[in-house]
């Protein structure tokens, strides 16, 4: 298992794509993503209009807003938690000769909802 390094910012889409083919290395089967965190997520999406990405979190705070009435959590960060929870916090994907094997328009992309912050994420090829 190798571990990914990656900063991000206040909260936004970080393609990862480039990176974990990095650890790849000519590597034919799955591949096993995870992020040991409670408020930042893995996703694929589009990667080619970075308004799709603008438009996905927009509609996660519009499901889970920032503030909202009932959240007791003293941090203040529930609506990260729950968006966690939306995209969910691993990935099993197909590779290629060392290449991930997405679809025409998908990348792969680390979800902040909570920073910014310094983020792992753990890439085991199978």
């Amino acid at each position: 298992m190798r571990r990914l390094e990656v900063r991000t910012p206040k909260e936004g889409l970080v393609n990862i794509t480039r990176a974990v083919e990095e650890v790849l290395q000519g590597h034919t089967g799955l591949v096993f993503l995870f992020v040991p965190h409670t408020t930042c997520g893995l996703l694929v999406q589009e990667g080619a209009d970075p308004d799709v990405a603008h438009d996905l979190l927009a509609r996660l705070e519009e499901l889970a807003p920032r503030l909202h009435p009932k959240d007791r959590h003293a941090e203040g960060n529930t609506h990260a938690h729950l968006k966690s929870l939306l995209t969910g916090v691993h990935l099993l994907l197909f590779a290629e000769g060392g290449r991930l094997r997405l679809g025409r328009w998908q990348q792969v992309f680390l979800a902040e909802f909570d920073g910014p912050r310094t983020r792992e994420v753990w890439v085991r090829p199978l």
